[in-house]
């Protein structure tokens, strides 16, 4: 994709949807983090029904380490990978009060050298709790990036680098929410909306239909 067709692909983005932000529910870093670190193979739908009833009881992470992988179960055992995630919450709490402060680090390393915590995670709470232009690609991301041609690679890792490289400044602190979105609910993985969809005439993907 030419660099004037990008930059009129996120113009159209942004123009349909100007402040894009997650769809998981949370007030602070910390929850951001714990709700990301859910929402693993799960909807966040889930995710937020979950975290509903956490959040109100354990809002920080001194109170979500004193109840303990069994007492977090009972609020997240909706959750597919429950029992894995109680364990790495817990264990991300304890660290982020030993080595933190109790608080969520503006780090990449610090980030990831927390338990259940990967490149996409921390590329997410980078971004959406403290502003930093990262873009975490998921399976929609990587899925969009291929099919339009906005940003084609062989692997995550490959999708995330071009999309940082092609993605102009302006459109950088939104564009994962705005990609994210669009693989979501425009073009999806099996049925892309194609006569929905705002950037249909650039979009280079030769199963496209109006």
């Amino acid at each position: 994709m030419k660099k004037a067709t990008i930059e009129q692909f996120y113009l159209r983005l942004r123009d349909a949807n100007p402040a894009p932000t997650t769809e998981l529910h949370y007030a602070t870093p910390f929850q951001l983090l714990i709700a990301v670190i859910l929402s693993a193979q799960a909807t966040d739908v889930g995710v937020n029904k979950a975290t509903a009833r956490l959040f109100p009881v354990a809002p920080d992470a001194a109170s979500l380490l004193a109840l303990g992988e069994a007492g977090l179960t009972e609020y997240i055992k909706t959750i597919g990978l429950f029992r894995t995630k109680a364990k790495n919450v817990i264990a991300t709490c304890r660290m982020l009060i030993e080595q933190h402060g109790g608080e969520v680090p503006d780090d990449r390393e610090a980030l990831e050298a927390l338990p259940g915590v990967g490149r996409k995670t921390a590329n997410v709470v980078l971004n959406t709790a403290f502003g930093h232009p990262t873009i975490a690609v998921d399976t929609h991301i990587f899925r969009l990036g291929n099919r339009t041609g906005l940003a084609p690679g062989k692997t995550v890792l490959d999708v995330e680098k071009k999309l940082l490289r092609v993605t102009p400044p302006e459109f950088m602190k939104d564009a994962h929410h705005w990609l994210i979105l669009h693989g979501r609910y425009i073009c999806k993985a099996r049925k892309p909306e194609c006569s929905r969809c705002v950037v249909f005439d650039l979009c280079g993907f030769r199963g496209k239909s109006a």
